[in-house]
């Protein structure tokens, strides 16, 4: 493992302990030690990354993870980011780069981590996934690890207050590695995604702590009880926030086109 990656890794790991996480970690002899590894998570939180790479106990093989590149604008998370030598995908644009670097390092035999999901669930029951996990793996005909995150969301999660709850138990799964054999992308990532979801009950089942009343039970899901959006409310939201973002984009981009149109000016700054 490099300078860097440990680093950063402990940089994580001494925040979590910190915050009194509960880290409690199963499965993790199902990574292969060796040979090219997609790690597939559902995805509840903004931290679920630094999980599923610290999850298993050292030595640990290293992961790289496709983060949005927005994370990697920001000061500090940027500077994580960049030392644990994660990869930034271009939600808005093409990720046709970020897909070929992830290839990239799978073809040196490493590991790569991802969400199929490729957003938060603000249901925190996992969302329809894009089929950019199996058209990964199969490229360099690499096995799948399917991984399941409980707790991470009571930490740092989207449309909650930046207040992590201390002591907060995260549970990490991690699933037999295996190949999806269905004849399409489509149903392989079914297959990815079903495997997942068996893994998250089992995570959900065993987890040590029970949600307080409303509206401290913001973190349990609808269908467990919880007062969490359901899966058709948290998929509104989420239409409306890319509604509002790609307006907020286009207006950026007109604004740059009519300071752009603009005549040159002095340096006393007349025109």
């Amino acid at each position: 493992m490099s300078a860097l990656y440990r680093f950063g890794s402990a940089l994580f790991l001494g925040g979590f302990r910190a915050l009194g996480v509960d880290l409690r970690v199963t499965g993790h002899e199902h990574i292969p030690s060796t040979g090219p590894v997609v790690l597939a998570s559902n995805h509840i939180g903004y931290l679920d990354f630094a999980f599923v790479m610290l999850g298993p106990p050292a030595p640990r093989r290293e992961v790289r993870f496709l983060a949005r590149d927005d994370f990697f604008r920001n000061p500090v998370t940027g500077f994580l980011l960049r030392r644990l030598g994660q990869i930034p995908v271009d939600v808005h644009g093409d990720a046709m780069q970020a897909a070929a670097a992830a290839q990239a390092v799978l073809e040196d035999g490493e590991v790569v981590g991802l969400h199929p999901e490729g957003t938060i669930s603000p249901s925190f029951v996992p969302r329809r996934a894009k089929s950019g996990v199996v058209r990964l793996a199969d490229s360099v005909d690499a096995p799948i690890v399917p991984v399941a995150l409980w707790g991470s969301q009571r930490l740092l999660t989207k449309g909650r207050p930046a207040r992590p709850t201390r002591g907060a138990a995260v549970v990490v799964r991690y699933g037999e590695a295996f190949r999806p054999t269905a004849r399409t992308a489509m149903l392989r990532t079914r297959e990815v995604m079903d495997r997942i979801g068996s893994e998250l009950v089992r995570a959900q089942a065993s987890y040590p702590q029970r949600p307080a009343p409303p509206p401290d039970d913001w973190w349990q899901p609808a269908h467990l009880g919880g007062s969490a959006p359901t899966p058709e409310e948290a998929e509104a939201a989420i239409r409306a926030q890319n509604e509002a973002r790609r307006r907020a984009r286009e207006a950026r981009q007109a604004h740059g086109a009519d300071r752009t149109d603009e005549p040159p000016r002095t340096a006393g700054g007349a025109a």
